[in-house]
């Protein structure tokens, strides 16, 4: 069910043009810090893709891809929902060993509410490992290279703008789904989230796929590009909400054995016949690690903003727009 969250007496930091400004300083410190902390390249990437191919992401399964018919040749293709097994490919084709990209997406199936929006706009980053790097170490490591650039970008914003001095928390700390449940087995998923990340502030919180004790996933990850127990989610407390704060997905990329077991797991098997899907079995693709970071998620944290409406344009019934005005929320 949607739910609107509205604090009383809110007010923006910064005005429309100052926050307009805000968002240009996050996003080229932001993208400029990743390349340098994790050596990648910048790419170009698709906005749409043939679904015969199986790039695209299928989410949890259920959610329908945007499509449309090219007038030329009658083709039928997808607005991408993710671009997690495409950067897989641009790693060979590209013949780089790490990447990333601005991933901007449609899913029209979303309920719009302070979080979440019909246009989803990433930086997308993929690096090739070896074999020997395909263990938590390795993805604990390159948490905390990630969290170092959120907190670089962080301090550099708050020189230009003091305003939005927050105390941003100085470390991230990591938990698995088992863990989390076996710290609040009496409360449902969302819950435990906002509990531990008001805890510590900033949680990693690990494999993300597999069955808890009750049989089902913490929460849903499509089987066919990471790896369950090697992935997780970077989620912060966000005070203006009151809410736990998903900044990033990511994950160390599926091998031949996981991709097999997982597909098996949620009866998806037909997959295996798919191009993408063979070229994994077929060790053709570079084994990897990745993830996707919300460009407008991570402005509206740091502008304190309390919906995402304040830094991203995008389609919000007429009711919304005048259910936030009366906050003093003005939705772009």
């Amino acid at each position: 069910m949607k739910r609107n969250i509205i604090p009383s007496n809110y007010e923006s930091l910064l005005n429309v043009l100052d926050t307009q400004r805000a968002i240009k300083l996050i996003k080229d410190t932001f993208e400029d810090l990743l390349a340098k902390e994790l050596c990648l390249t910048r790419v170009s990437a698709p906005l749409f893709v043939e679904p015969s191919t199986g790039l695209n992401d299928n989410l949890n399964g259920y959610e329908k891809a945007v499509s449309f018919v090219v007038n030329e040749n009658q083709k039928q293709l997808e607005i991408v929902q993710s671009l997690a097994k495409w950067k897989r490919y641009a790693l060979a084709k590209y013949q780089v060993t790490g990447l990333y990209t601005d991933m901007n997406a449609v899913r029209c199936f979303e309920e719009l509410d302070n979080l979440h929006s019909l246009y989803v706009d990433q930086w997308d980053w993929e690096k090739s490992i070896k074999p020997q790097e395909r263990n938590v170490d390795t993805l604990k490591n390159i948490v905390n290279a990630i969290y170092r650039v959120f907190i670089q970008t962080y301090e550099l914003l708050i020189k230009e703008y003091p305003v939005l001095k927050n105390g941003f928390p100085k470390k991230i700390t990591f938990i698995t789904t088992n863990e989390l449940e076996a710290l609040y087995p009496k409360v449902d998923r969302k819950e435990r989230e906002n509990l531990i990340t008001k805890k510590y502030g900033a949680v990693f919180l690990m494999k993300i796929g597999g069955p808890l004790m009750d049989g089902l996933a913490h929460d849903g990850r499509a089987a066919d590009y990471d790896d369950w127990e090697l992935n997780g989610d970077i989620i912060l407390w966000y005070e203006p909400l009151q809410i736990a704060f998903e900044l990033s997905s990511m994950g160390i990329r599926v091998n031949k054995e996981s991709l097999i077991n997982q597909l098996k797991a949620k009866g998806e098997e037909y997959k295996l016949e798919l191009p993408y899907h063979q070229a994994i079995l077929n060790n053709e693709l570079p084994l990897s690690v990745g993830g996707g970071i919300g460009q407008s998620r991570l402005c509206m944290y740091l502008l304190k903003k309390i919906h995402i409406g304040e830094v991203q344009a995008s389609y919000w019934s007429k009711e919304d727009i005048e259910l936030f005005e009366k906050a003093n929320v003005f939705l772009l």
